[in-house]
């Protein structure tokens, strides 16, 4: 009787290596069975986040957007900047040339009047126009991360008629040069240190000019 168990056992043991063998999952990586497109992007986000990256990737994102407009507009069917598009875009390389280390995308969009595919390609040659004009002002090509069209597909305004705030192309902090010398084996030390620095005296400054202000009896009140 013993012996007729243990060979059921095996014989059961035998069917579901089998099973595992066919499948895949007995020789791959835990949850491959169930393994899409996007399966390494929890693992890669996982490596940004400890190496400090995706975090210092996000505060210089939102901070870049606090200090300069990161949304330049268009005229209805055209990608040709204007004088204002121009001067925002002035302003953003201005910025984006305190970091030499970081990498940038421009995203381009339309309004909803016309065609997907002859907007998805207007989005693009927003885009582009931005890029060529950041290119213009001395920011590196290399540091401009391919050109993305998102068309029609994410208006601000959902309406079918034409509206300028849809016309656009938004500008964003993507990530760091790989082989630039600041980024010390993914802690960017050098970076945070930098900007730690420059906070610091720009804080000083501004407390001596506070002070001078004072004692010149500038600001506050009087008889």
């Amino acid at each position: 009787m013993r012996a007729q168990m243990k060979i059921a056992v095996l014989l059961l043991l035998s069917a579901a290596l089998a099973g595992c063998e066919r499948s895949g999952s007995f020789f791959g990586e835990a949850g491959s069975e169930f393994d899409t497109s996007d399966f390494g992007n929890a693992t890669m986000n996982n490596t940004l986040l400890h190496s400090g990256e995706r975090d210092y990737a996000i505060n210089l994102n939102q901070r870049f957007s606090a200090q300069v407009p990161t949304t330049v507009n268009f005229a209805f069917d055209v990608a040709v900047l204007d004088g204002a598009a121009q001067r925002v875009l002035a302003q953003q390389a201005d910025w984006i040339r305190q970091f030499p280390e970081v990498r940038f995308r421009v995203y381009g969009h339309t309004d909803l009047v016309g065609s997907d595919a002859y907007n998805k390609a207007l989005g693009l040659r927003r885009a582009q126009a931005v890029v060529n004009f950041l290119v213009s002002q001395g920011i590196s090509r290399s540091r401009l991360e391919a050109m993305v069209s998102y068309g029609e597909t994410r208006p601000l305004v959902f309406t079918q008629n034409e509206d300028v705030r849809n016309r656009r192309t938004v500008t964003e902090v993507s990530g760091f040069v790989r082989n630039h010398p600041t980024v010390m084996n993914g802690k960017y030390a050098e970076i945070v240190f930098r900007d730690y620095i420059q906070s610091a005296q720009w804080q000083q400054q501004s407390g001596a000019t506070g002070g001078a202000a004072a004692a010149a009896g500038v600001g506050g009140g009087g008889n």
